[in-house]
């Protein structure tokens, strides 16, 4: 980070080899001289008493970075545990079956990066050239970056507060060489704390396309839903709409349909008509897809038969149609036109 004082106190971490400083978030974040990495630091005083100039340089250089990725999508949650990464694994999956598409796929959930094991890619590396960092390919139209392959074993723990968060994420933003794309999905952690509002800045002048909110039918699941899209609402962030993931099981053998997760209060498509957004769908239950997850593989290529494999497709159409509206508003506004 170029806005670390020489002379700021550092930490020896994983990152060090990739221009970290783990410990100084930087004189031009609104943190500097605040937060507790600042104490002891000489620089403390003179970073908490001075203002930022003016907004933050790296949103036009993410900007221009991203101007050859065509629709920026973004996997949101409130809550953990509701299938964001499996979703955005198959959303990936989906949209590069168009092997005329280029997909990529960016992972921001810092502490938790299990896309890597579900696009079958665990322990490959990152490489960089004089471009930037070049992601990792899991097809030829399908590539992955993710915090993942930083660590030096799956089992390692990122302990970070916001600001060393916030820094991994610009630079994922502003130093990947994606080349050019048609679809750039970015998977998030559940909440609406340092990582979403990273996202929602960093991305703000370059033009997404919108957001998709995976919930679970439950109650429990939908008060934390109905805080994601509120987030959205208040940083100005489209919500392309919801999906309601494992809304049902159907039996295999006796083809029994069992509700897991019971919809007491009306379930995810309720939720979207009271709050007015769009549904997209619901997403079955299918044991198929945690094992394809877990072996790497796509399930919608693996199980093409079954109704969540036909569910995630209609979904995955859906998103493909609004983003193609979106594209087509843009160039009527501005005048230009995307090849």
């Amino acid at each position: 980070m170029a806005d670390v004082p020489e002379n700021a106190p550092t930490r020896k971490g994983y990152f060090d080899n990739f221009a970290f400083n783990n410990h100084c978030p930087g004189t031009q974040s609104q943190d500097a001289g605040k937060v507790s990495a600042c104490q002891g630091c000489p620089n403390q005083n003179i970073c908490a008493s001075s203002k930022p100039t003016g907004p933050d340089p790296a949103v036009q250089e993410i900007s221009q970075r991203l101007s050859n990725v065509k629709h920026k999508v973004i996997v949101l949650s409130g809550k953990g545990g509701v299938g964001k990464s499996t979703f955005t694994a198959h959303l990936a999956h989906g949209l590069a079956s168009n092997s005329e598409k280029q997909i990529g796929v960016l992972d921001v959930d810092i502490c938790g990066p299990s896309l890597p094991r579900i696009l079958g890619v665990e322990g490959e590396q990152v490489h960089q050239s004089g471009s930037g960092w070049s992601p990792v390919y899991v097809d030829d139209n399908l590539s992955l970056m993710s915090v993942g392959f930083l660590l030096s074993s799956p089992s390692d723990a990122v302990i970070w507060r916001g600001p060393k968060k916030n820094g991994l994420i610009k630079q994922f933003l502003r130093d990947v060489d994606w080349g050019d794309l048609d679809y750039l999905v970015i998977d998030t952690p559940p909440g609406t704390s340092d990582e979403h509002l990273s996202i929602a800045q960093y991305l703000k002048e370059a033009q997404i396309d919108g957001a998709v909110i995976i919930t679970t039918p439950q109650e429990v699941a939908l008060l934390d839903v109905r805080k994601e899209i509120n987030f959205c609402q208040k940083v100005g962030l489209p919500i392309i709409g919801v999906v309601e993931n494992m809304s049902g099981f159907v039996c295999p053998k006796c083809k029994t349909e069992s509700q897991i997760f019971p919809p007491t209060t009306g379930g995810g498509k309720k939720m979207s008509e009271d709050m007015k957004v769009p549904f997209l769908g619901s997403l079955p239950l299918d044991p198929l897809i945690g094992k394809c997850c877990d072996e790497g593989k796509s399930f919608l290529s693996e199980v093409p038969d079954s109704p969540a494999t036909k569910a995630y497709i209609s979904i995955i159409k859906k998103i493909e149609n609004h983003c193609s509206q979106t594209l087509a508003a843009r160039e009527t506004d501005t005048g230009e036109t995307t090849s």
